[in-house]
């Protein structure tokens, strides 16, 4: 038998330049992309483009590759569920491993009494579920999220999202009943949020009517924001108080990004509700939903799920990312090259006064660049983000302003490579701010 052959549309030319304008004509630009260069192959916190020029990555598919690209027991995990089945729909043919992860995932997760957990496909997806799963538990309707926050960009997850632009703007109108207050961070005090979430009470929305509050512990797209510690524990007061869910989206924050499994852990608080996606599967498609038993039971059957929910490739996956976390001990990795990031930015900041806050939780860690008066700077955070790729490095940004770079390298990243990425940052904050 012949080897397969590449269908004839990827053949020659092969240019990133060739790919480029192809992109541009067949795809539309609301799927908007960062990179001029196209991926041709990957090994943990390294990529390599078609042609062949070398990256390191500080971006990890966007928080999704903890455990690196192509992590060799994550691979032979898939390539053995690839012998057996690639799918079946959980609802209508049930495998085991499904249920083995949903109840690895039920001991760790940090809900308060036993836990179940239903899979689904991406992190809106599971953000829109739990959004389901405590209406139905309460009988209630209304939903309370962040200014900043980002919960996805399905139509009412995006309408849960705290940031216009790119997000919001020209997709109203969004669903009733979504009410946002001031996030309590570095740049709101706790007083404020409790004053709008007073008012909110008083204006809007009496709180018998609020089925959910939803929190990200550090706000992702809004600008690696660690909520205060102790506004976790007024809301979880206040949930109790007024029989409010408390749904804590860590679909970024999870997975040992931000030094323990899940940053709930942090905060010595425990949710109603917990969102999970991203490094959870090593880079296929899963995200999950676990709560407290009796809330995750409020659906009837068939209220949730979904055709490719749980696929069984990426139910392998994430078997193999939680033996790997555990093996390679990522959180305690995640807490080592944090404080060492950390530290790192915080001398350049004592060096280029255009480094504003430095902040972060274990290895979600960002800074922030600001103009000459102290306020955002985007242009400038662009710059350096330019400057590190011509270079080789890849770099978010993120924050409502536009003016964060935020670190996701994978945890599993080798010291060497590490420091290389850390030497080739200060090169492009050197050319940019010195």
């Amino acid at each position: 038998m012949n080897a397969p052959q590449k269908p004839e549309n990827l053949n020659a030319p092969h240019t990133n330049a060739a790919w480029h304008q192809r992109r541009l004509d067949a795809t539309p630009r609301g799927v908007g992309v960062m990179g001029d260069f196209f991926i041709d192959r990957a090994r943990n916190a390294e990529f390599w483009d078609i042609e062949g020029r070398r990256f390191i990555d500080f971006a990890g598919g966007i928080a999704v590759l903890n455990t690196g690209h192509v992590h060799p027991k994550v691979q032979a995990a898939i390539a053995a569920q690839l012998q057996r089945f690639t799918h079946s729909c959980y609802q209508v043919v049930p495998y085991a491993e499904y249920v083995a992860l949903a109840e690895r995932i039920n001991a760790i997760v940090p809900i308060d009494g036993p836990a179940k957990t239903a899979f689904f496909s991406t992190g809106a997806e599971a953000v829109e579920n739990a959004i389901k799963i405590a209406r139905s538990s309460t009988g209630r309707s209304g939903v309370i999220a962040f200014g900043g926050a980002f919960h996805g960009r399905s139509l009412f997850a995006v309408s849960m999202t705290g940031k216009v632009q790119p997000y919001k703007a020209g997709f109203g109108p969004f669903p009733p009943e979504i009410y946002h207050v001031p996030f309590p961070c570095h740049c709101a005090s706790l007083d404020d949020t409790q004053y709008a979430m007073e008012q909110l009470f008083k204006c809007d929305i009496e709180p018998g009517r609020v089925a959910a509050i939803i929190f990200e512990p550090v706000q992702g797209e809004g600008g690696f924001n660690p909520i205060q510690p102790a506004a976790v524990k007024w809301l979880r007061a206040l949930c109790d108080q007024h029989g409010i869910l408390l749904i804590a989206d860590e679909v970024q924050t999870g997975f040992a990004r931000t030094g323990k499994m899940f940053a709930m852990e942090h905060y010595g608080v425990k949710p109603d509700l917990i969102t999970m996606a991203k490094s959870m599967a090593g880079g296929t498609t899963l995200s999950a939903v676990s709560g407290r038993k009796a809330v995750m039971d409020g659906p009837a059957p068939g209220g949730l799920g979904g055709t490719y929910a749980g696929n069984p490739l990426a139910i392998a996956a994430s078997h193999a990312v939680l033996d790997v976390m555990a093996e390679e001990k990522l959180p305690e990795r995640a807490q080592i090259l944090g404080d060492r990031l950390v530290a790192h930015l915080n001398a350049a900041k004592a060096q280029y006064p255009r480094i504003g806050d430095v902040r972060g939780l274990g290895a979600m860690v960002a800074c922030e660049f600001v103009d000459a008066t102290g306020a955002p700077d985007a242009d400038t955070t662009k710059k350096v983000q330019t400057a590190a790729l011509k270079r080789g490095l890849l770099l978010l940004t993120c924050g409502v302003y536009g003016n964060v770079i935020r670190y996701l390298f994978p945890l599993t990243i080798e010291d060497s490579v590490f420091d290389e990425g850390l030497a080739v940052l200060d090169a492009a904050m050197a050319e940019v701010l010195a």
